[in-house]
């Protein structure tokens, strides 16, 4: 089986040469209309900031069907239950294939005197779905105009781009004995292969979804879109929970796919 090694960062470009994945001219607006002021591993950096009225602490919900959010860790980060309240986990600011710790943002929580003080995050673990609060201080905002949908039942993953579908795939999906999770989860990872002729093709897009039945498996059975050398399996039941596509769609979506990018996997 064929090595998996992080993506570089700084070929990022050479994967997205056509019109279809260029970004938008207009630029995009973070929380309280900040526009990114720099790009860093596909997903563009944001400005923190906050209205200058806040009479109760509040929580914002961030992301929109065009853009979402990331937080990147900037060292070792702790997410907790609730804010103050018991630690779920704590992340080393890389993964166990060292890839920075990246974890997909859903609000804000502003405090009384108008600082933004925790962000309420999924989080890369079981169970699945899982989420938490992460001290904003602690990570690096970040936005993406990524977005991938999975349709088990047509066998398909549909690949957006600032709201736009750019690209739409036939898949191996997972078995009826070891099947393919659903729910709303987002890519924490990427990993080229040291030899793309192998299972994996190209490489695999991580993302923060377990399989359900596969929980001895190396770090814990996690989920993946990626490549395959046996291209007749794509649009079949033929997984161990991952999804399977064209080497051609991996390695497209490989380099266009920021970590962050939401995933939503439907029956």
């Amino acid at each position: 089986m064929p090595a998996l090694v992080p993506v570089v960062v700084a070929i990022l470009a050479a994967g997205c040469g056509t019109q279809e994945f260029e970004d938008e001219r207009d630029a995009a607006q973070g929380p309280g209309g900040v526009p990114p002021v720099a790009v860093e591993g596909g997903g563009e950096l944001v400005s923190r900031q906050v209205s200058e009225r806040c009479e109760l602490p509040r929580k914002e919900r961030l992301g929109t069907a065009r853009v979402a959010y990331a937080a990147r860790a900037k060292g070792t980060v702790a997410a907790f239950r609730r804010p103050g309240g018991p630690r779920l986990r704590t992340f080393d600011q890389k993964n166990a294939n060292g890839v920075g710790t990246v974890f997909g943002v859903l609000a804000t929580l502003i405090d009384r005197e108008c600082r933004l003080v925790w962000y309420r995050v999924q989080l890369p673990i079981r169970p699945n779905g899982a989420t938490g609060f992460v001290r904003a201080d602690r990570v690096t905002l970040l936005l993406v105009r990524t977005r991938i949908e999975v349709d088990l039942s047509e066998r398909r993953i549909d690949f957006f781009r600032n709201g736009h579908r750019v690209l739409r795939a036939s898949a191996a999906i997972g078995t009826q004995a070891t099947p393919t999770p659903v729910g709303r989860y987002y890519v924490n990872q990427r990993l080229l292969a040291s030899d793309a002729s192998g299972p994996f093709g190209p490489g695999a897009i991580g993302i923060s979804a377990f399989s359900p039945v596969l929980t001895g498996w190396a770090q814990g059975g996690p989920i993946a879109i990626h490549g395959t050398n046996d291209p007749s399996s794509i649009g079949k039941a033929a997984s161990y929970g991952c999804l399977r596509i064209e080497n051609r769609h991996l390695a497209r979506m490989l380099y266009a796919n920021p970590e962050g990018t939401p995933v939503v996997i439907r029956e």
